[in-house]
């Protein structure tokens, strides 16, 4: 048995109830919904590899936000059950999400004809989701990947990864977000 995708995750997550809440903002049947989701989480997460990846503020930002997701301390975050203003209170990574959020309504408009500012509120009913999805991943990933520090042996989120722990971003993103495009 193959283990989850990243949307796959995302959907569990998401729930029914979401994805039917989806469905009628944007007008259309729960297998419609889930393909726009599909789209935007894809497109979304396509824009944080590309963004990891440049050598420019841009890139560092989205970089260090995956380095503070992989801190155990999310995880509780994760798990209050408060939704939007627990994650929302402090998190780089929904900085980043939000980010990304208008180009990518942009793109998924264009690919969907759905207007823009209706992709952009799914992707805000997403954002959530997409938290808790990266924080359940990172935790999981961070423990399979060799060398990772244990959680009283990593230094301040503040620097810049890899951590001379042998935690490797690279890996972190690739279990994260299901393997490299």
């Amino acid at each position: 048995m193959s283990e989850p995708s990243f949307q796959d995750d995302v959907f569990n997550e998401l729930g029914d109830d979401k994805l039917t809440e989806i469905a009628g903002l944007l007008g259309t049947d729960a297998n419609g919904a889930r393909d726009t989701v599909a789209q935007t989480v894809g497109a979304m997460t396509g824009d944080l590899q590309q963004k990891a990846g440049a050598d420019d503020d841009d890139g560092a930002e989205v970089r260090q936000a995956f380095a503070e997701v992989a801190e155990p301390p999310l995880q509780g975050v994760s798990t209050l059950g408060g939704g939007l203003g627990g994650m929302l209170s402090g998190g780089m990574m929904a900085g980043v999400l939000a980010k990304v959020s208008k180009p990518v309504a942009n793109a998924v408009s264009k690919k969907t004809g759905i207007p823009a500012p209706t992709i952009a509120r799914v992707i805000e009913m997403l954002i959530p989701v997409l938290l808790a999805v990266l924080a359940k991943r990172a935790a999981a990933g961070k423990g399979a990947a060799a060398g990772a520090p244990t959680a009283g042996a990593t230094p301040a989120a503040s620097g810049a990864a890899p951590a001379e722990g042998g935690f490797d971003l690279g890996d972190l993103l690739g279990n994260i977000l299901g393997g490299k495009k």
